[in-house]
């Protein structure tokens, strides 16, 4: 028996024919590499839009620097708040490979769109002698048709793909489960492989060649990231979806609330849970009981009534409770995520201004443009990522004893530390910047101050390394977290505060530039940075990011880590990890 037991993943995981998935023939690191691939292409295609999106707006769209700033910030911010429809999908009907191959389809159909609009006459603006171009009212609404479709079309993407990729490791083989962690780093390099790419070639064809070859690569780039991604088919594990997260948190609630006066007993072994091994929900396994929020706990008291009439809506399993109970955990810490997420946001836009007035000059006949300048940030990812988990991890390790090294929250809580630094970088240049102005009398719009552009590599580069802790540390702490059958909705969560830390950025820009131009003043972020005050911008957002930090802490001394009930020690490193 035990034989037959070790040829399939004890996990739940089937294969394509909806059977129980053999460990040699199916998932592990076996079937990566067409992930992998898949998110890599798909990146490069979304980095290659987005990356230079700002200038885009400016140039062909003619709108202000504020403007353009907010635009990009509430595009790339719908980008992540979609990612909560596919997830829900994911995980309530449709299961997460044909989530995303769904997905991929409207995706694609935004950048054929997108590329029309830069490139067929008639949708594309026209421009005088000076280079200032005159979008009509359809042009202007032809380019955010395209943009929001790709938005939803990322948003059946984005929640499912790392999931997906994490499901191909079985969580009961000790040796999968190390490998699952390592997979989260790698598919994070990935991601930035395709940046790396769209950073560098497509933001200098987009520049030098023209927007229509800028956007229709891309569009050939994500054909090739959906066909890497069938060409998989036959290796893939699949989680079955479980039905739908919201009706079972909704049960749990009205539950709760209808046994309001009920007490709940002493002994929890008492509470409402189902014999059988399984949990009663499809793809998922049994919870443990914890002690938090011990009001939610009535929707698994068992009554007289329940006994004689169960309802689903009058009394759920402990599972159930558990399920609603681990996300509400998760929210405190995903909500931290928000500020350092609006750092990063800066990169594509204050990051690319600002060095749109600096010396862009490399060499005698060569520029960079600004907004290439983000590949510095990729190539960090990439430099770090490996010593991330080569050198760091087994280094820690052997201090602490954790296979991981450090814990998952000990991991984002550094890359917040990381990240403040960023900004007083940004911040410090800024104000050399501006004494290079008064110094040489550089207050015209079109000035260039004689700073090389290359002084922006330090800001970028430390965005770079605190992703690493962070983002990544929150794709693994977000799956890992989350309920079996609710994986793709908290990855959707996760990527959530990416699009609030957009928007409020936007709320920031917003407020500042209202106050700041009060009584006839420029302001700190005028049309002409060389006469506003951008480094106060850089230092509100690192007053706002230390702020954050310190909460953080009292937080992740709060979290107790979630236990499954057939593995109460959780391998023994969750115990660790309180």
């Amino acid at each position: 028996m035990g034989e037959v037991a070790d040829m399939y993943t004890q996990d739940g995981t089937v294969d394509m024919k909806g059977n129980p998935a053999v460990k040699k023939g199916t998932g592990n690191w076996r079937a990566c590499p067409y992930i992998l691939a898949n998110e890599c292409c798909e990146r490069l295609a979304y980095y290659g839009m987005s990356t230079n999106l700002v200038n885009y707006m400016k140039t062909r769209l003619g709108q202000g620097n504020s403007v353009a700033a907010n635009n990009v910030t509430n595009w790339s911010g719908t980008c992540y708040i979609t990612p909560l429809i596919g997830a829900f999908l994911a995980d309530a009907y449709m299961g997460r490979y044909w989530t995303i191959a769904s997905f991929m389809i409207i995706y694609i159909i935004g950048l054929a769109v997108l590329t029309m609009a830069s490139s067929v006459k008639g949708l594309v603006p026209s421009c005088d002698g000076s280079g200032t171009c005159h979008p009509t009212e359809p042009q202007t609404a032809a380019v955010f048709v395209a943009l929001y479709l790709i938005a939803l079309g990322t948003g059946g993407i984005k929640p499912c793909v790392s999931s997906f990729g994490a499901d191909q490791f079985d969580e009961n083989d000790e040796r999968e489960q190390k490998s699952k962690s390592s997979f989260f780093n790698w598919f994070y390099f990935s991601i930035n492989i395709g940046a790396l790419v769209a950073s560098t070639v497509l933001v200098y064809v987009q520049t030098h060649v023209g927007w229509g070859w800028g956007f229709g690569i891309p569009a050939v780039v994500m054909a090739i990231a959906v066909v890497s991604f069938f060409i998989g088919t036959p290796l893939y594990r699949h989680q079955r979806p479980g039905g739908s997260p919201i009706t079972r948190i909704a049960q749990v609630l009205v539950a709760s609330a209808r046994k309001w006066s009920v007490a709940v007993p002493a002994d929890k072994a008492q509470l409402h849970e189902t014999l059988d091994k399984e949990s009663g929900i499809e793809g998922s396994r049994k919870l443990e009981h914890t002690d938090q929020f011990g009001c939610l706990d009535k929707a698994a008291v068992v009554t007289a009534e329940d006994r004689a009439e169960a309802s689903p809506w009058r009394l759920c399993t402990v599972t159930q409770v558990e399920e609603l109970k681990s996300v509400v955990r998760l929210l405190p810490i995903w909500a931290t995520g928000i500020v350092f997420a609006t750092v990063y946001g800066q990169m594509s836009t204050m990051f690319v201004l600002q060095g749109n007035t600096l010396d862009q000059r490399m060499g005698p006949r060569f520029s960079i443009p600004s907004a290439t300048l983000s590949m510095v940030d990729t190539i960090s990812v990439i430099i770090w990522v490996p010593i991330y988990d080569r050198v760091i991890v087994p280094a820690v390790r052997s201090v602490t004893g954790r296979p991981r090294g450090f814990t998952q929250l000990q991991r984002m809580g550094i890359g917040l530390v990381i990240s403040i630094f960023s900004m007083v970088a940004a911040g410090v240049l800024d104000i050399v910047r501006l004494r290079a102005v008064a110094r040489h009398g550089l207050y015209g719009d079109k000035d260039t101050v004689p700073i090389s552009i290359f002084w922006q590599v330090p800001q970028y580069f430390i965005i770079g390394c605190a992703e690493v802790f962070t983002f990544v540390g929150q794709l693994e702490f977000f799956y890992d977290q989350a309920p079996d059958a609710m994986r793709s909705l908290c990855s959707a969560l996760s990527l959530t505060t990416v699009a609030l830390g957009n928007y409020l950025s936007t709320v920031l820009v917003t407020i500042v530039t209202r106050i700041t131009t009060r009584h006839g003043r420029l302001g700190w972020i005028p049309d002409n940075l060389n006469r506003g005050h951008l480094d106060y911008f850089f230092w509100l957002l690192a007053v706002l990011s230390l702020l954050n930090f310190l909460v953080y802490l009292l937080i992740a001394k709060w979290y107790k880590y979630k236990k499954t009930a057939e593995y109460p020690d959780a391998k023994g490193e969750r115990n660790q990890e309180h």
